[in-house]
């Protein structure tokens, strides 16, 4: 089964490198969520709530805007917290 690689960063730190089942963002038309097998996408984010889910775990972050880019199942992120 494939699965979502997932890395965040923040011009201070990595936040978070590893696998996510699925991912909310906060685009500039609204949020959107990503899964397995998405079209490939490039989105700037506006200030908003990051959701992810690893395993049975569901994490949220904080930003202040950024972008993010979906390819192949590789999710990276960057955003100002």
């Amino acid at each position: 089964m494939k699965e979502l690689h997932l890395v965040i960063v923040s011009p201070e730190r990595t936040v978070y490198d590893g696998k996510a089942d699925s991912v909310v963002l906060p685009g500039e038309l609204g949020e959107f969520q990503v899964l397995v097998n998405h079209a490939p996408i490039i989105s700037s984010l506006v200030a908003g709530e990051v959701r992810y889910v690893a395993g049975k775990e569901t994490h949220s972050l904080e930003i202040k805007g950024g972008f993010v880019e979906v390819r192949d199942n590789q999710i990276s992120v960057c955003a100002e917290l």
